[in-house]
């Protein structure tokens, strides 16, 4: 369900992106463009572009000096979410500063427990075969009170969510997904008046098979439990709020509704911390003590990988609102991994196309050292010369992001001086930006 006319929507064909149009990178709307210049000073226009990991408020909240993040763009999987839709976040938790993830986190639960009734049973093992047809076929609806009536009434279900059709192709992620172009304005906030919305993927490329028969309309039996593992700490903290919130709207959308099997949804939450640490093995041993079925999260894709044997090896459910590794695609996940956030190779095509609109033909690449780091900065450099762009004319560094300083990638940026530079990370990123501000390469004019 995707609301709102005032966006700009534009769809893909196959892997092309056909048009993603965008305001000139920096603050001066002279210097847009590759290889422009600053009329004072002569200085060369250096356009930077943020992704997921970092396009939020909460990297603003990390610079003091008006103008230090002005004209920054970038990509996030995004859907212009509803207003009634934010509303009733808000009422969840009211010092919610982005929406992040919200949407995918509230449609892996409703996902979640479709499945659940569909099969009629919660244990994973059963229902996790069902979970793809969930979201494709079948008579649409958009909320889990519509879609559980169909089901109830011997009928099957196409759940399109807050994030939009979904229509889950044969590895359990959605076939085309919606990304925002985001930009942040003079106060070191994302500007929503200049957010515009791409489609990336393709809906044709979703899974054919729907699925198991539904069992009987009506099916009761032991009630259905959600654990999460989302970011309350580390360096993707600033994604738990939404996430938090949408996991626990859901949850009471669904027992508003009834309920899973004729019981209350029960929910137990749990930290997922980051990949330096061993929170989240922590809390999946905790939460499969506690019995539960499925567990949402994590958002790190990083830390899912360090988590996925245990929790699938459990017959436990893994449904990710945030991974988007390509690592997952092909993963030995026994059928019981599935994620709403879209693979990296849609969020490379949204983002190289965002850098060539801006007319850039030299690009540096900062990337964490992860499995999400990598794999975006490689298929964006691969996007990129697809394009027509030379390997020679993009340098792709990666980096630790436990390191003391980031002065030697920020130098090596200096030494090839690019028209665009893209920084693809978490937390640290504000300590990479700066850098770069200080040696009058980043998005601070």
């Amino acid at each position: 369900m995707r609301t709102g006319t005032s966006a700009r929507v534009v769809a893909l064909t196959g892997a092309v992106l056909l048009a993603a149009t965008a305001c000139g990178g920096g603050s001066d709307s002279d210097n847009s463009g590759s290889g422009s210049t600053d009329g004072d000073s002569g200085s060369k226009q250096v356009n930077v572009y943020g992704v997921d990991g970092n396009m939020g408020n909460a990297l603003g909240a990390d610079f003091t000096e008006e103008g230090a993040l002005a004209g920054m763009k970038g990509t996030t999987p995004l859907t212009e979410l509803a207003g009634d839709f934010k509303d009733r976040l808000l009422e969840i938790d009211p010092e919610l500063q982005d929406y992040n993830y919200a949407g995918e986190s509230y449609d892996a639960v409703i996902i979640t427990a479709l499945a659940a009734q569909a099969a009629g049973t919660n244990q994973a093992t059963a229902f996790g075969p069902y979970v793809n047809g969930i979201t494709f076929g079948g008579d649409q609806c958009e909320d889990f009170a519509a879609c559980l009536a169909i089901i109830n009434n011997g009928g099957n279900v196409d759940y399109d969510g807050i994030t939009g059709p979904l229509s889950f192709a044969d590895a359990g992620e959605p076939a085309e997904a919606s990304f925002g172009l985001l930009q942040f304005g003079d106060d070191n906030q994302l500007d929503d008046s200049l957010t515009e919305y791409v489609i990336a993927g393709d809906e044709a490329n979703a899974a054919s098979d729907e699925g198991p028969a539904y069992a009987a309309p009506g099916t009761t039996g032991p009630a259905l439990t959600i654990g999460t593992l989302l970011p309350l700490t580390g360096n993707l903290a600033f994604l738990g709020p939404p996430e938090v919130a949408g996991v626990q709207l859901a949850i009471n959308d669904i027992n508003a509704a009834g309920g899973v099997l004729g019981q209350p949804v029960a929910l137990v939450e749990g930290d997922s911390g980051d990949a330096s640490t061993d929170t989240a093995t922590q809390t999946v041993d905790r939460l499969l003590q506690s019995g539960v079925n499925a567990i949402i999260g994590a958002a790190s894709s990083g830390v899912s990988l360090t988590v996925i044997d245990a929790i699938t090896g459990a017959g436990v459910l893994e449904f990710s609102p945030a991974n988007t590794s390509d690592q997952f695609t092909t993963y030995d996940d026994k059928g019981l991994y599935f994620r709403t956030a879209p693979a990296d190779t849609l969020q490379a095509r949204a983002l190289a196309d965002l850098i060539g609109a801006d007319g850039n033909n030299t690009i540096g690449i900062l990337a964490i050292n992860d499995p999400y780091g990598t794999g975006l900065a490689e298929n964006t450099k691969n996007n990129l010369i697809s394009d027509g762009l030379s390997e020679d004319s993009i340098n792709l560094i990666t980096y630790d992001p436990q390191a003391a300083n980031f002065d030697s990638e920020v130098q090596q940026m200096v030494d090839f001086n690019p028209d665009a530079i893209v920084v693809i990370g978490f937390e640290e990123s504000s300590r990479i930006i700066q850098g770069l501000n200080a040696q009058g390469i980043g998005p601070q004019r």
